[in-house]
């Protein structure tokens, strides 16, 4: 909290009166984080008539470009171990993904386990492919464009069309017992 406060020109005692800690101050940078990452994603909420596996994956390419223009947010969201402990916090970016997935699958039993499973899925994928692109910028990726889209497409298809037909079986990952 000291070499912080000298490099913003502020008293440690001037810090603490905004932050009790320093856990608080990096959880009002994660938050902060995902809060312009969200303003991003609002861009998806002009067309909700459109195909929704093409907003899908129109709203992902906005997370992977959000991600590789602000590095440093995407960084401190998620790619910084969290000093804060207890259960996982789902911001709204997840959400807006949560619910464009749960738009392009059929109305039928387990939609909710079924949405959910797709969403982790390509969150993974995604996140994956912006990790590497700000961590890796160097790497002789084919084109960063080409493999962004071929990460989004192959994501969202195989996602949505393991959800898809997915039968619930009475577990919630849609395996037998």
């Amino acid at each position: 909290m000291r070499k912080l406060a000298a490099c913003v020109g502020y008293s440690p005692a001037a810090i603490y009166l905004y932050f009790r800690n320093k856990e608080a101050l990096f959880a009002g940078l994660v938050e902060g984080s995902f809060q312009r990452l969200g303003e991003s994603l609002k861009v998806l909420a002009d067309d909700p008539q459109a195909d929704p596996v093409r907003r899908l994956k129109h709203g992902l390419r906005v997370y992977v470009d959000w991600g590789v223009s602000h590095p440093n947010d995407y960084q401190m969201a998620f790619l910084l171990p969290s000093p804060v402990s207890g259960p996982y916090k789902t911001h709204q970016a997840f959400e807006v993904l949560r619910v464009m997935v749960t738009a392009c699958l059929p109305a039928q039993e387990g939609l909710h386990e079924r949405a959910e499973m797709a969403s982790q899925a390509i969150w993974a994928a995604v996140h994956g492919i912006t990790s590497l692109l700000i961590q890796r910028p160097t790497f002789r990726w084919q084109t960063k464009e080409s493999v962004i889209g071929q990460v989004i497409d192959s994501a969202v298809d195989g996602a949505i069309a393991s959800a898809s037909c997915r039968q619930t079986l009475g577990r919630p990952n849609g395996r037998a017992r």
